[in-house]
């Protein structure tokens, strides 16, 4: 399975949500065309749009709980190693601070 970044699964919700959004309007403006053939086009959208919903809730959950999940994790280090995480925290400040210095 290919892994995808946080960053990537934010952009991919982001775009599925505004695909969601412009298939609801498009079926709202042709809610008046009838014919057999639309009918049948709109009840695969409609039934399409239902499936990425459930799916953008699943991915959206699942981000959610990988959040919780680090900070819990991150939480229960600092307060099993509180000098340690008092000595990175205060290399990476220096490490920060160096670096913008140099610009």
């Amino acid at each position: 399975m290919i892994s995808i970044d946080a960053a990537h699964k934010a952009k991919l919700m982001h775009d599925l949500r505004l695909v969601i959004e412009d298939a609801q309007e498009l079926l709202r403006m042709t809610a008046d065309q009838v014919g057999e053939g639309a009918l049948g086009v709109r009840s695969r959208i409609e039934a399409r749009l239902a499936e990425a919903t459930r799916e953008l809730k699943h991915l959206q959950d699942a981000a959610v709980h990988s959040a919780k999940a680090a900070g819990d994790a991150t939480d229960e280090y600092v307060r099993e190693h509180p000098w340690q995480s008092i000595g990175i925290a205060a290399a990476l400040g220096l490490l920060a601070g160096l670096l913008l210095r140099k610009q």
